[in-house]
C-alpha cells in the first residue's frame, strides 16, 4: 500500500516503475479503480489540495515511486509559471481520461464496457492474470467478466 483513505497527505507520488491503483470501495465491498497510475503518472493529483487521501492506493505489481513533498510542490506552483502551465496541461489530460472512464461506466452491458476498455487499451484482450483488475476498472463483478470471456470464446469457436 502507498496510502490508505484518511491518511494525512504529505507527499505526491510520481510513478517511476510499475502500476499503482487508486481504489475506492463501494458499500457492497466491491473495488472501483479510479486511477491506474503507470510510469510517468502522478498518483492522486487532487491530494495536493487536500489534508487527507480520499481513496486507497496500492501497487498492482512491484512499483517504485518518487515522493515529492506536498509543500514544496505547492510552492513551486506559485513561483514557476512554466511549471504552472505544465501542471494545468497534466490536470486537463487527467480530466479527459476521467471523462472517458465515466463514459465507459455509463455503458449498460459487460460486453459494451469490455469493448470500450479494449479499444482504449491497445485493441487487445488482457491476459488471464489481469482480469480481476479489469473487472474493477470497468465496474463489473469478476464473475460477470468471466462469463463475458466465456461467451466470446463460445462465439469464436462457433464461427
Amino acid at each position: 500500500m502507498v496510502f490508505h483513505i484518511d491518511d494525512a497527505v504529505h507527499s505526491i507520488h510520481l510513478i517511476e516503475t510499475g502500476t499503482i491503483h487508486l481504489v475506492r470501495y463501494q458499500r457492497d465491498g466491491a473495488a472501483l479503480i479510479l486511477q491506474r497510475a503507470k510510469p510517468g503518472s502522478i498518483l492522486a493529483e487532487a491530494s495536493l489540495y487536500s489534508d487527507v487521501y480520499h481513496c486507497d492506493a496500492g501497487a498492482a505489481i512491484p512499483t517504485r515511486t518518487c515522493a515529492i513533498d506536498k509543500a514544496k510542490l505547492r510552492a513551486r506552483l506559485v513561483l514557476d509559471k512554466d511549471f504552472q502551465e505544465a501542471w494545468s496541461r497534466h490536470l486537463a489530460s487527467e480530466l479527459q481520461a476521467s471523462r472517458s472512464q465515466v463514459e465507459l461506466l455509463s455503458l449498460k452491458t459487460v460486453s459494451e464496457r469490455l469493448d470500450a476498455w479494449v479499444a482504449a487499451n491497445g485493441g487487445t484482450l488482457p491476459g488471464k492474470g489481469s482480469w480481476k483488475s479489469i473487472a474493477s476498472e470497468i465496474g463489473v463483478s469478476e464473475e460477470a467478466l468471466y462469463r463475458e470471456f466465456a461467451r466470446r470464446r463460445r462465439l469464436s469457436i462457433n464461427r
